[in-house]
């Protein structure tokens, strides 16, 4: 389970965590749950968070895979409505638009965007992480914060013209 937290200012944000909860370690999926419910709810105890957002399911081929990551998502959300969190879904093809202006985007292609966009160093090796990361940034572009109306002949120039939104 990969997640992000973003501190957003104004129409700014700055990236305050990237990691993943390694969950390949544990074989009973209910303990598995458990986990991901702790981890989620001692995030929130950290780091006090206005909103979450999460990747909503998406359709598979495989039914118990997708019945899985249905219940690991609904134990994430159930932790942040025990804490009174909004929280908001978004589809993984709007997530990648919202990066990277493709709803076909890679996963490396997400990544590599949000590396831009946040100034990250380095990527982590599984990209899980970015993941969480690009629903939260997706999140923040839909918040209604960032002022829309500019037209961009690309992605270079997108970047180019609003690192003023983006901290170093």
């Amino acid at each position: 389970m990969g997640f992000g937290l973003i501190r957003c200012n104004g129409q700014k944000m700055e990236i305050i965590q990237l990691d993943e909860l390694i969950l390949k370690k544990y074989k009973d999926h209910y303990l598995k749950l458990q986990k991901i419910f702790e981890h989620t709810i001692g995030i929130i105890e950290a780091y006090h968070p206005d909103e979450i957002a999460i990747e909503a399911p998406f359709f598979g081929k495989n039914v118990q895979s997708m019945l899985k990551l249905g219940r690991a998502q609904g134990v994430a959300m159930a932790a942040g409505l025990s804490r009174e969190i909004p929280i908001t879904e978004y589809s993984p093809k709007k997530i990648k638009m919202a990066i990277t202006g493709s709803g076909n985007a890679s996963k490396e292609q997400v990544a590599k965007m949000l590396q831009s966009l946040l100034s990250l160093k380095t990527l982590p090796d599984n990209l899980d992480a970015t993941d969480g990361l690009a629903a939260a940034v997706c999140h923040f572009y839909n918040s209604g914060k960032v002022v829309a109306g500019k037209s961009y002949s690309g992605w270079d120039a997108f970047v180019k013209q609003n690192q003023s939104r983006v901290k170093k």
